[in-house]
C-alpha cells in the first residue's frame, strides 16, 4: 500500500512539473511539456528513447490558442519552434537535431522560407540532414509539417 501511494504521488508531481506522464516497459518517455501544443487525436507530440527524442510533425500551431498563426514565414516560423519545444523538454536543442523532415504544400513557394526560417534557428552551419518533401494535402490545409530526431544523451 505505501509503494503504492508513492507511486501515485510521484505521477501526480510528474504531471505538476510537467514531466514526462507515460512510460513503457521499455522505458520509452512520453513527452507533453506545458506550453507545447495539443494532440487532436491518437498521436503523442513526442517520445524519449534511450538518448534519442522524436518529435512529431508539428505544424504552425500557436499554443495558447491551438489555431494555425496567420501568414507563411510566422506559420514555418511556428511549427519549428513547436518541435524545438518538444525537443527540449526531452534535453535536446536544436544544434542535437540528427534528421529533420519538412512537408510542404508548394515546393517552390514554401521551400525558400523553411530555408530562411531554419538558418534563423540554427545560427549558423553544421545544418543537421534534412529532407523536405512536396506533399497534395496537410492536416486543416495547413502549409508546412516538421518532424525531427534528436540526440540527447543521459546527463552524467
Amino acid at each position: 500500500m505505501r509503494s503504492a501511494r508513492f507511486l501515485a504521488f510521484a505521477l501526480i508531481a510528474a504531471l505538476a512539473s510537467g514531466a514526462a506522464a507515460a512510460q513503457s516497459p521499455n522505458g520509452v518517455v512520453t513527452l507533453s511539456p506545458p506550453g507545447a501544443i495539443k494532440p487532436t487525436g491518437t498521436w503523442n507530440l513526442g517520445t524519449k528513447a534511450g538518448d534519442f527524442v522524436f518529435v512529431a510533425g508539428m505544424r504552425g500551431i500557436d499554443p495558447a490558442t491551438n489555431q494555425l498563426v496567420a501568414g507563411d514565414e510566422a506559420r514555418v516560423r511556428q511549427a519549428f519552434l513547436n518541435m524545438k519545444t518538444i525537443a527540449e523538454s526531452g534535453g535536446a536543442t536544436l544544434q542535437d537535431a540528427t534528421r529533420l523532415v519538412v512537408y510542404v504544400t508548394d515546393m517552390f513557394r514554401y521551400r525558400p522560407i523553411v530555408n530562411k526560417v531554419q538558418e534563423e534557428l540554427w545560427g549558423k552551419p553544421p545544418y543537421p540532414p534534412r529532407t523536405i518533401i512536396e506533399v497534395d494535402r496537410l492536416n486543416q490545409d495547413d502549409i508546412v509539417e516538421v518532424e525531427g530526431t534528436f540526440y540527447a544523451p543521459a546527463k552524467k
